[in-house]
């Protein structure tokens, strides 16, 4: 039996947490009574109904906590998406006693890794590299970090919902029936586009043509039809991840975070989770400050929130580079190609030189000496420590100083 001290410690310690989440609801509810008035389509710091007008906060969080599926779409590396999100789902917690958090951003094979990190078993650095963030997402891992620990503070689930980018690329160069069933990671065949699916997907294909073309795209184009199928199994395999979820845990309000184009107009992920028999879905979108109110048509989404408009932040200093090329290997770091006229060119590092320390750091992966040389500030010297030809070598980069 816990003593008293310690029951005392875990009831402040989930009193603060109720606090906190009570207080990011209210923000979520109440910040239009602050906010200037918008004169776009949408008003700054509230939610509206496209086609339908404005609806109280209060009213449509509550819509969703009493959903079975909740989608929030984002722009992938819009920070206001971002805080939205976790702002969002900070008030959906206060509502509902048991969420789920699935993530565009994680295939299948990580799950293990997400399970881990929910549990506190891993710190930030661990979890990105068991999550392989590098390679299965790019993003700047930043502007996610604050929903991940969202979940860890609160012990909700996170789901990976995404499948391998080869599987996706192999359906969009070759078709779905090229993929043998085993290989398909339990994804059934996607419910068919409607036809204001295949619209809007056509117009985006036409605006980025494949290197080859040689004429203007047309909806009969064996490759239209190969990029629709692809399109369809990303949302096929998000829409299953996010209704096996829910039914494994009825009980739970699922809610998936990925990419706007595979919530909006309920084409993507909500008419894959019908064709799943999965009802009571709501789809929630941000609405950016500067966006064509031309998209902002009945149908877009159950309801979309105005963001306020920020002013935009300095434009950063490009991130300083080596100039090389580099493959790992078991004992450092491969150069595979040095550019010319480089700051490696000019320390005199070349192709095939095995990078073994930097800055007295052994190195392991790629990353590890990425990290340090955004980190080496402009107009200093980065000791490197290698091996040619089995020889070890003592080289300098010199980094110019900032303009």
């Amino acid at each position: 039996m816990p003593k008293s001290t310690d029951i005392e410690r875990s009831t402040t310690g989930r009193a603060a947490r109720t606090i906190g989440l009570i207080a990011a609801a209210a923000l979520v509810a109440t910040i239009a009574q602050s906010a200037p008035a918008h004169e776009g389509c949408v008003p700054e710091g509230e939610w509206a109904v496209p086609g339908g007008g404005r609806i109280a906060a209060q009213e449509i969080l509550a819509r969703a906590a009493n959903a079975r599926v909740v989608l929030l779409g984002e722009t992938h590396d819009d920070p206001d998406h971002h805080r939205w999100e976790l702002h969002t789902l900070a008030a959906l917690a206060t509502l509902h006693p048991k969420l789920m958090i699935g993530f565009e951003m994680f295939p299948r094979r990580v799950q293990p890794a997400l399970d881990r990190w929910v549990a506190g078993k891993l710190n930030e650095a661990e979890f990105l590299k068991a999550s392989d963030w590098s390679q299965v997402w790019g993003y700047d891992a930043d502007f996610y970090l604050p929903l991940f620990h969202f979940a860890r503070m609160h012990r909700i689930p996170m789901i990976a919902l995404n499948v391998e980018r080869d599987f996706v690329r192999t359906v969009g160069a070759k078709g779905l029936a090229a993929v043998p069933s085993e290989k398909r990671e339990g994804v059934t065949d996607p419910a068919a586009a409607s036809e204001a699916y295949l619209a809007r997907l056509f117009d985006a294909y036409s605006k980025h043509p494949e290197k080859n073309k040689t004429s203007a795209p047309a909806r009969t184009d064996p490759e239209f039809g190969r990029f629709v199928e692809a399109q369809l199994v990303w949302d096929r395999a998000m829409a299953q991840a996010l209704a096996d979820a829910a039914t494994r845990n009825p009980n739970a309000l699922v809610v998936g975070v990925m990419g706007a184009r595979h919530v909006a107009h309920g084409d993507g992920v909500p008419h894959q989770l019908e064709s799943l028999g999965v009802q009571r879905v709501v789809s929630l979108l941000p609405w950016d400050h500067e966006a064509d109110c031309d998209d902002y048509t009945a149908g877009l989404a159950s309801a979309v929130y105005g963001l306020p408009y920020m002013p935009p932040e300095p434009v950063a200093p490009p991130p300083q580079l080596l100039g090389i090329r580099i493959l790992p290997v078991p004992d450092g770091i491969r150069v595979v190609a040095v550019s010319p006229d480089s700051i490696a060119a000019a320390a005199g590092l070349q192709a095939d030189d095995v990078l073994t320390e930097a800055a007295g750091t052994h190195l392991k992966t790629p990353e590890e000496l990425k990290s340090i040389v955004v980190r080496t500030a402009p107009g200093t010297w980065l000791p490197l420590k290698a091996k040619r030809g089995g020889e070890p070598i003592e080289l300098t980069a010199k980094f110019p100083p900032a303009k």
